[in-house]
């Protein structure tokens, strides 16, 4: 008879276990115990480190390019430019950033070591810190808008206008000619409004340029002049005139003043006795056409006429001379006692260069081109009557490739 099985002591059992057994529950058990807590690799002042350096990659695998400085960047951008900036010259901050620089961000050409320093990060996450926050770079607090940094540069940089007596006349000339309406406000449109002896209101102040330097090509590729800028509030500034022509823009009540009018030629109510001659008009068409459509503040039509307006444009949409659309009056300027014919041939032959080539099909399919529209700015216009007030338009000539007018040379 077989012997029933008895179970087996604590001690028999362990006995009967071998050391393989006791490998593999070792090993099971193992999977559920708890985690060790992984000492930190980075310090937090390395962390801060890498973590801005995080912000530059993002910004290059966004933009394709690394991050720049320059007063018209946006703050953040400025920032980072200021931390690569460090980065690039601190031999140990390349080291600890090195296996994250898959873009070669880093290696910048203009990057150099400082020579025999060991880097002090301490000193780099400071700066970064102070620049980005109390706690950490990559939260920024309170920081104002790129315009209104800007906006607050630019005026800390004026100074006390020393020979202010000399522009004070000036200043108090051009005051009474705009209440006695010799002068009236335009809007800014074009930075070749700004000009040596031109009068502007920025800021709830008067500006006259009173000097232009020669004009430069600056970093972006664009045309740019110091200037000599008096306010008339006794202070002076030699900013660029893209910095005067943003604050132009960006100033909701920024005007330009325009210059005096000599006589009744374009005045807003005719002398004693003398009728009224016609408006000079200027219109912007509606067309669809995609030329037109993509340059539409600055196609124009330019006529003169004796009668009114609104009743000259009032089938514009089935005139081939309006493009078979509708239009609207940007401009209007009274005359008086001249040949309307003549004025406008006069306007005609200034802006002969600019005018507008392109044919479209009339009412009937007939090809037909359009004569007396323009690719000109609504600032040139401007300019333009301003100067046939004067007597001074036989001078100049419109250019398109300067995009204002010039002297007859």
């Amino acid at each position: 008879m077989r012997k029933a099985l008895q179970p087996l002591c604590g001690s028999a059992k362990r006995a009967a276990m071998s050391n393989s057994d006791l490998d593999d529950l070792a090993g099971e058990l193992a999977d559920f115990a708890p985690a060790k807590k992984k000492q930190a690799a980075y310090t937090a002042r390395e962390e801060r480190i890498i973590a801005g350096f995080e912000d530059i990659v993002r910004f290059f695998e966004e933009h394709g390019r690394v991050p720049q400085h320059g007063e018209d960047r946006d703050i953040f951008e400025r920032l980072n430019a200021v931390r690569l900036d460090r980065l690039r010259v601190q031999e140990g901050c390349r080291a600890l950033l090195s296996d994250m620089d898959r873009h070669g961000i880093l290696a910048e050409p203009d990057a150099s070591p400082v020579d025999g320093a060991d880097p002090d990060l301490d000193e780099l996450a400071s700066e970064l810190a102070n620049l980005g926050g109390e706690d950490d770079i990559t939260q920024l607090r309170h920081v104002r808008s790129a315009e209104e940094k800007r906006a607050a540069e630019e005026i800390a940089r004026r100074d006390k206008c020393h020979d202010f007596e000399k522009f004070k006349p000036l200043f108090e000339q051009v005051k009474q000619e705009l209440t006695s309406g010799t002068r009236v406000t335009r809007p800014f449109e074009l930075k070749a409004e700004i000009r040596p002896g031109a009068f502007f209101i920025v800021g709830g102040l008067i500006t006259y340029v009173a000097e232009m330097d020669d004009i430069f090509t600056n970093a972006q590729g664009r045309t740019d002049a110091r200037l000599r800028v008096i306010f008339d509030n006794g202070t002076e500034s030699g900013m660029l005139m893209r910095s005067l022509q943003r604050q132009l823009h960006d100033d909701d009540a920024g005007r330009r003043i325009t210059d005096p009018a000599p006589g009744p030629l374009f005045a807003d109510r005719p002398e004693d006795g003398e009728a009224e001659t016609g408006i000079i008009y200027v219109l912007r068409s509606k067309s669809d056409h995609p030329f037109v459509a993509e340059h539409r503040q600055v196609v124009h039509k330019i006529g003169v006429t004796s009668g009114a307006v609104e009743t000259r444009i009032s089938n514009a949409e089935k005139s081939s001379t309006y493009l078979l659309a509708g239009v609207d009056v940007v401009a209007t300027y009274k005359v008086y006692g001249v040949n309307c014919q003549k004025l406008e041939s006069l306007l005609h032959k200034v802006f002969a260069a600019a005018q507008l080539d392109l044919t479209i099909p009339d009412r009937f399919g007939h090809i037909v081109k359009p004569r007396e529209w323009f690719v000109v700015p609504l600032s040139v216009i401007d300019d333009t009557v301003e100067r046939i007030r004067d007597r001074s338009i036989t001078s100049y000539r419109y250019s398109p490739t300067d995009g204002q007018l010039v002297a007859n040379g």
